[in-house]
């Protein structure tokens, strides 16, 4: 009764825009691992047989990730609940045309299409015919909705008929750099991953969330990664952590790109660590302003994240 209630008080909430959301920079791959754990109890005490199918690279959106969870969670325990015991449930993350695309999809009881059409109705749940013996209101799938369509993205729901299973269908916008924060990314196959030995990766930018997505990107290639958002936090943490890549914002808060380049060539901890430009500007003299302040490399943004895999690759050779 308790979950109940606060499914339906989140479901007020969300329509009346009282929920404050949490939004950073995500992988829905994780995600789907966590809202897994919290179904785990149901699928197995049903002896459903589950298959997991995720992206093998980071599937990025920007969002709330106690709430994607939640959405994902409450597909999940709505397949459980209403297939049968021994049945198949099967969950997917892609990314498919600019959005990460989540399937759950069920061999269980099924939909008419009536009942389809209003499945994310509030309590749409009463004219589904095993819902009085399963329980509840039909109030998770109404939550889901709310939940989807406040990250930007959309939800349905299909089924061939009763009996049939049923198919339900998040796409969410997937993360791409732009100017303002987020880094446009051709994400490296598994083979590019694995050819790379592993770099210690310091981001230097005061815009986090330009910062978390280029460095969950970079993780993906097998590197290891830290992050300062001002000159003095980078030169602190370069005391601590010799870096063997430095990625450096131009435009920092305290002192500019520039001369932090400088004080790093100048220091027994970076001397000899590559180091890489990230700036708005990419007019010839711009780049040589970047080389001759002590710059490696000279990225204009958006950056592209192909062209810096292979940068990075091209380092890491010598360390095989």
């Amino acid at each position: 009764m308790a979950s109940l209630i606060d499914d339906l008080l989140d479901v007020s909430r969300v329509t009346q825009g009282l929920v404050q959301y949490e939004f950073e920079v995500l992988d829905l791959n994780r995600a789907a691992a966590d809202a897994i754990e919290q179904v785990r109890p149901i699928i197995e005490r049903k002896r459903h047989r589950f298959s997991l199918h995720t992206s093998p690279v980071a599937a990025l959106v920007r969002g709330d990730e106690k709430r994607l969870i939640q959405v994902l969670a409450n597909l999940l325990n709505n397949a459980a609940k209403y297939t049968r015991e021994g049945g198949t449930i099967d969950f997917s993350v892609t990314i498919e045309s600019g959005h990460v695309k989540l399937v759950v999809s069920d061999d269980g009881i099924g939909m008419t299409p009536d009942v389809t059409a209003r499945a994310f109705e509030l309590f749409s749940q009463a004219e589904r015919s095993a819902d009085r013996s399963q329980g509840g209101l039909g109030i998770g799938l109404a939550l889901v909705r709310s939940l989807v369509t406040a990250h930007g993205g959309s939800v349905y729901a299909w089924s061939a008929g009763p009996g049939l299973g049923s198919t339900f269908v998040v796409c969410l916008p997937y993360l791409e750099v732009t100017h303002a924060g987020l880094y446009q990314a051709e994400h490296p196959t598994a083979g590019e991953s694995s050819s790379l030995a592993e770099l210690k990766m310091l981001i230097v930018d005061d815009n986090a969330d330009a910062a978390e997505a280029l460095g969950m990107l970079v993780e993906t290639a097998g590197n290891d990664v830290q992050y300062a958002s001002d000159a003095t936090t980078a030169l602190e943490v370069v005391e601590r952590w010799r870096p063997d890549v430095c990625l450096l914002d131009v435009g920092l808060p305290d002192i500019d790109g520039y001369e932090l380049a400088g004080m790093l060539r100048n220091r027994a901890e970076t001397a000899k660590a590559v180091l890489v430009a990230v700036t708005g500007y990419g007019l010839p003299q711009d780049k040589g302003k970047a080389l001759a302040a002590g710059f490696d490399h000279h990225f204009v943004k958006p950056l592209d994240f192909k062209t810096l895999l292979g940068v990075l690759g091209e380092i890491a050779s010598p360390k095989k």
